[in-house]
């Protein structure tokens, strides 16, 4: 008894998690999807919590840059991050060495949000649809360069992934984030981009970008009269980008759980689901392991395109 009973009180003056300000970490530059979907959730966990959610924008390197911060932080669950896709599933394929071991140095917490990318181009360039595209870019190969969020962003897999669908060759330039290639794209700099339809769509109604098709199975409820890409001339394309929390590795199984289990309930709020759905995203909320298998999937399937592609970051 005599020693059970400290053990017992050292466990009862552990503070409940989160007693301080959580940091959310978003690895590309403010204004991208990414960044969106980390702000809506992360104001409605502070409400829920009692506590500020600070979101801090760690752009670079496809991601890799702000995901290496959190694979390094104290597994302590006040540094979490916000990652897109493309960093689970397609930098470990493309970069030859990575700062951290995506595998080994993050717990995946659940998938926060998923939605379709959207196939737009500058409204200079002499194309309405995606054969139109696709036979622009064959009879002058090379010259239609494509914008993404950085080097193996989900953005560039968007319009690696419609390259590969079409056959085409089309040229890669990436940006340290998605909103700073819509910039370019705007202004005539690049000709394309297959994008996060949150941050592409913006865009579309002023007349600034021209939509050609959305990625998805289905046509997205944001823009009901865009094709998909499957409808438009390449049949059964489906790429769906994702945005999801992750843990360092070693932190607390309890942690991990109220993160997953709060994140679930902010995204069942009525007022979330509709301003996710103006963002052209569904919300998911799903369990650690069930995330983690999905993402072990998804990997194996960017894996075949990087090859494909002899896509390389170094």
């Amino acid at each position: 008894m005599a020693v059970a009973l400290p053990l017992a009180q050292a466990a009862q003056a552990q503070p409940a998690w989160p007693a301080k300000s959580v940091r959310v970490i978003v690895p590309f530059s403010p204004g991208g999807t990414t960044d969106v979907v980390a702000r809506l959730v992360g104001q409605k966990l502070g409400e829920l919590w009692g506590q500020s959610v600070v979101i801090e924008n760690h752009a670079g390197a496809g991601g890799n840059v702000g995901a290496d911060l959190v694979a390094h932080a104290s597994a302590d669950g006040y540094t979490v991050l916000m990652a897109s896709g493309s960093i689970f599933t397609v930098n470990p394929h493309m970069y030859k060495k990575l700062p951290f071991d995506p595998n080994r140095d993050f717990i995946a917490v659940t998938n926060v949000a998923i939605g379709p990318m959207l196939v737009v181009v500058n409204p200079k360039l002499p194309v309405k649809n995606i054969k139109e595209l696709i036979a622009l870019a064959k009879a002058k190969p090379g010259t239609i360069n494509f914008g993404s969020a950085g080097v193996g962003s989900q953005v560039q897999m968007g319009g690696e992934s419609l390259a590969a669908a079409a056959g085409i060759d089309i040229v890669h330039v990436p940006y340290k984030g998605e909103a700073l290639g819509y910039n370019d794209l705007v202004a005539g700099q690049i000709q394309l981009m297959v994008g996060n339809i949150a941050a592409a769509a913006v865009f579309v109604p002023s007349g600034k970008l021209r939509a050609l098709a959305v990625t998805g199975k289905e046509r997205s409820k944001m823009l009901p009269d865009v094709p998909t890409v499957a409808e438009s001339g390449l049949p059964g394309f489906d790429n769906t980008g994702w945005f999801g929390f992750m843990l360092p590795a070693g932190t607390s199984k309890a942690i991990v759980d109220k993160l997953q289990r709060d994140t679930a309930k902010v995204l069942d709020n009525s007022q979330m689901r509709g301003q996710l759905f103006v963002q052209g995203m569904t919300p998911v909320g799903n369990k650690s392991d069930e995330f983690a298998r999905a993402i072990k999937e998804e990997s194996a399937k960017w894996a075949l395109v990087v090859k494909e592609r002899k896509l390389t970051a170094n």
